[in-house]
């Protein structure tokens, strides 16, 4: 059955006209996945005036990798792994003390097509192109979470006042004008910084001048955190009529003639809809495996400390990026979140004590007297990634059946774009960006 003669067999079934859709008919669509970007696509599909219901195993929404992630909204620093020098560049990092990225032995072939994936986008070309669509993406994110923002007054212990990559070496700050070409690219607002005005954007700075040499800033980037947001958003879309149905676990998807017929969930129950949306991160691809769609996604896995702040004028005031240990540094509210570390362990959720060091090495050495280190909480979570850093946004080869995952490092700052351009195409209307390649098409296309 074609999308179009989905659109027609609602018509049969007497749908009625969705309230904000443009004259598309409403259907009925499940979302599986209650994380950031689940709860953001609910909440656009719902404001199409679509019947959206959304299942997730955990007890509330945002409770798993939207939980206690670094709470950037970034668009501008929006780039793939892959990139010319980074395997040479992975080398150094294991072996530093404080690694930004760890790897464990493993005899998962998944972990090593991924690596040889993420390898083979390592050029130059691929670069440019992957971080030009990811910039794209999350720019437009940015200004639909402007928009939401505006038309619910939701609030996260948000903060508009731009984020700062800090360098340490000259190294680093020599090699920063191959990303700020894909920003001139896109109009996307930057100023590179040398120690002095580092410090007039982050005046906590002027405590540990010798420790970096610049900097580049991106003054249209925000802050928040991830997991408030998502609650709250949850709570707004039930007000809209959207159905949450938490502590259900997904077994299986049922199929038949090329379409999905329903979910099966423990326990027996079957659940239907007209439409599927697979939003379960990490764990997208053991879903869709049973029925030949393969997800290029794996499980990254990162982890968090939230630290009480003691001195507000010795934190920061927004988000500091320590380039060298891959650590993102966050003020929200009275808290300091800190995150990093890419470790690859599969679903391995085990919280290693020589991450939680380098987490406080970092925010420490930077802000040494902007937070209590020994009243941090630590968390880990996974980040599903994919091997050209780009989501996996749109239709499959099945009719009804759409993903949103594989957002990595950047579902937070991407969820509000990504929710949105998946309700267009559900509704059959042309996205306000070109998403000619986010679906997974785009892997077979490759090969």
């Amino acid at each position: 059955m074609s999308f179009c003669r989905l659109l027609g067999h609602r018509r049969e079934l007497g749908a009625g006209w969705a309230g904000g859709s443009g004259g598309v008919f409403a259907m009925r669509i499940l979302i599986l996945g209650s994380g950031v970007v689940g709860t953001a696509s609910a909440y656009y599909l719902a404001k199409a005036g679509h019947e959206v219901t959304v299942l997730d195993r955990q007890p509330a929404a945002g409770m798993e990798t939207s939980f206690a992630n670094a709470g950037q909204v970034s668009p501008g620093y929006s780039a793939p792994w892959a990139g010319p020098g980074v395997p040479v560049k992975a080398i150094k990092w294991l072996l530093m003390h404080h690694r930004p990225l760890v790897l464990r032995p493993s005899l998962d072939p998944k972990l090593y097509l991924w690596l040889a994936s993420l390898l083979a986008n390592c050029t130059e070309a691929a670069y440019r192109r992957n971080k030009a669509r990811m910039v794209a993406l999350a720019e437009y994110s940015r200004d639909a979470l402007d928009a939401l923002r505006s038309e619910t007054g939701i609030a996260y212990d948000e903060r508009m006042l731009g984020t700062l990559q800090l360098f340490r070496t000259q190294k680093q700050l020599d090699h920063v004008h191959s990303d700020t070409e894909v920003l001139d690219a896109h109009n996307v607002r930057y100023e590179l910084l040398d120690p002095s005005g580092c410090i007039r954007a982050e005046p906590a700075l002027a405590r540990v001048r010798d420790k970096f040499v610049g900097g580049l800033r991106l003054p249209g980037d925000e802050t928040g955190d991830a997991h408030i947001f998502t609650r709250n958003l949850a709570d707004i879309c039930a007000r809209q009529g959207v159905t949450f149905r938490y502590n259900v676990t997904v077994e299986r998807l049922r199929h038949e003639a090329g379409r999905i017929t329903g979910v099966a969930l423990a326990g027996g129950e079957i659940v239907t809809a007209d439409i599927y949306v697979a939003a379960m991160g990490s764990y997208t691809p053991a879903l869709l495996a049973p029925l030949d769609i393969r997800l290029p996604v794996y499980p990254v896995k990162g982890y968090s400390i939230t630290l009480p702040i003691t001195d507000p004028d010795a934190a920061p005031r927004s988000t500091v990026m320590d380039e060298t240990y891959k650590v993102a540094i966050t003020r929200l509210g009275n808290r300091i979140r800190v995150g990093g570390t890419a470790e690859l362990a599969g679903f391995d959720l085990t919280l290693r004590e020589p991450r939680r060091a380098t987490l406080a090495f970092s925010v420490g050495d930077l802000f040494p007297a902007g937070g209590d280190i020994a009243k941090a909480t630590f968390w880990t979570g996974l980040r599903p990634m994919t091997p050209d850093g780009t989501p996996i946004i749109g239709p499959t080869k099945l009719d009804n059946l759409f993903t949103n995952t594989g957002h990595g490092t950047l579902g937070w700052t991407m969820a509000c774009g990504s929710g949105r351009v998946l309700a267009d195409l559900i509704g059959g209307r042309s996205p306000d960006i070109d998403t000619a390649d986010l679906s997974v098409a785009r892997y077979a296309e490759a090969a």
